[in-house]
């Protein structure tokens, strides 16, 4: 019988399933981070247990750490006191902790793929929505709450039902300066951010199979912001090359093992998905979003919706964005005045982002009204980003090179946009609120964004490459 990738990997993990109800799913990688684990390890040491398996779970510290002097105690109390309470519970419980100062610290979806952690054909969890970003790697990987974090740690096991299946297929040659955020954007611009609500979504075609894998990872990360339960890639040369080294990736006569099982994880020719969507990539260019969720997206040269051009059941909630944005209905969006361009987050912080950038900056003066923050998705992309150069770069450019963490992409910690301004982010969501109280959030490509920083104002990079 044809199964897809989804299929292969789910059976291969069930323990147990239940008639009529969900089934118990052995989880191969726990990630954990600060904030959706402390009532988790309140909860174990209540019952007077230990974690299952401490071996399988990997922490560092991410959403609330300063990006500015880390070496110094954190000054927000509330981060303080979860960044601790990580130390002491992964101490207590025998768990590997990337915690601030360690040279693989970073934000663990950055961190689980670069260090080899993440592997074909795995389920893995973590208590942050954005867990999707590992399926580049043609894993199972979402995000869970807090009480399933403790049920994972208690038993290394999860209920969960099985969702419905979704193939998206990108076919054809990207435009010019068209990348992979730039795709998913279209995607749910496209479908909406509710469009894939229910669904394990693949995506296929050769516009995918050409992307590197930290553009899949891209793709990846933001299925969850068109309501997916995970989204997922089937892994090829690609994938194997990118693990292949990598400190915890499999070794010897384990490599070839584990390449062997690696290879037969692809959908069958004629697998069957509950849904399938063909796009076109030539009808893809640079986009930005205009509202409050990610599906309000638009190509940089083109209109915000005018009201008539909006569904009758959604004017009341696009009016309600557009006020908050502070945008006309109708107006075009190029030439919308920035004043901060944030490049960071588990969507777009790995090396090769930041070369992007670079690479487009270099020799470029920031605009001066722009305030423009750089932030590595870890030690290592930090690192690698010095090594290369890269930081003299972002300084000569007028640009602020950060440490690692979640930094602007959420006000959980001191890099909040201020009320009223707006910021082009190369982050995943652009909800009220998102990046600080009544912060503007426009989501872009780190091409786009870096236009922004340069000129200003939303500019299309096709007219500059």
């Amino acid at each position: 019988m044809s199964k897809t990738l989804f299929d292969k990997i789910w059976e291969k993990h069930i323990v147990q399933e239940i008639d009529g109800g969900p089934s118990v799913l052995y989880i191969d990688k726990h990630l954990i981070h600060e904030v959706t684990s402390p009532q988790a390890f309140a909860g174990l040491d209540k019952r007077g247990i230990k974690v299952f398996r401490p071996k399988q779970i990997v922490a560092t510290a991410d959403h609330n750490v300063p990006t500015l002097n880390q070496h110094l105690p954190i000054k927000e109390e509330l981060s303080r006191l979860q960044v601790d309470a990580l130390t002491k519970n992964c101490a207590n419980h025998g768990i590997e902790l990337y915690g601030l100062g360690h040279p693989y610290q970073g934000i663990v979806h950055v961190i689980g793929p670069e260090l080899g952690i993440t592997q074909p054909g795995m389920t893995i969890v973590c208590g942050d929505s954005h867990t999707s970003t590992h399926g580049a790697f043609g894993s199972i990987a979402f995000g869970i709450g807090t009480s399933e974090v403790e049920m994972v740690m208690a038993t290394q096991c999860l209920l969960q039902s099985k969702p419905k299946l979704m193939r998206i297929n990108v076919e054809g040659e990207l435009n010019k300066g068209v990348v992979s955020k730039d795709i998913v954007l279209y995607i749910i611009s496209l479908i909406s951010a509710s469009g894939a609500t229910g669904y394990a979504v693949e995506f296929a075609g050769s516009a995918i199979r050409s992307l590197s894998m930290e553009a899949r990872m891209t793709i990846c990360n933001m299925s969850i912001e068109m309501g997916a339960r995970c989204g997922l890639i089937a892994p090829d040369e690609t994938t194997f090359s990118y693990i292949n080294g990598r400190e915890f990736a499999p070794k010897g006569e384990a490599w070839e093992n584990k390449l062997a099982y690696w290879k037969t994880l692809f959908s069958d020719a004629d697998a069957v998905f509950d849904t399938e969507i063909n796009i076109d990539a030539k009808d893809i260019q640079p986009m930005i979003t205009y509202g409050t969720n990610p599906g309000m997206g638009i190509g940089v040269s083109q209109h915000i919706p005018a009201i008539n051009e909006v569904d009758t059941k959604e004017k009341a909630s696009y009016e309600k964005a557009l006020q908050y944005m502070g945008l006309q209905a109708g107006a075009n969006i190029k030439g919308q005045k920035v004043d901060y361009v944030f490049i960071g987050s588990c969507t777009n912080s790995r090396i090769e982002d930041l070369r992007m950038v670079a690479s487009f900056v270099q020799g470029k003066q920031k605009a001066s009204d722009v305030e423009v923050w750089v932030v590595p998705g870890s030690k290592q992309v930090e690192a690698q980003a010095i090594a290369e150069g890269l930081d003299k770069v972002f300084e000569t450019a007028g640009f602020q090179l950060r440490q690692p963490g979640c930094s602007a992409c959420l006000g959980m910690n001191e890099d909040k946009i201020p009320a009223g301004k707006y910021c082009i982010s190369t982050s995943n969501r652009n909800f009220e609120g998102r990046q600080g109280p009544n912060a503007r959030t426009l989501l872009a490509s780190p091409l786009t964004a870096a236009v922004a920083a340069i000129t200003g104002e939303v500019g299309d990079v096709r007219e500059f490459i």
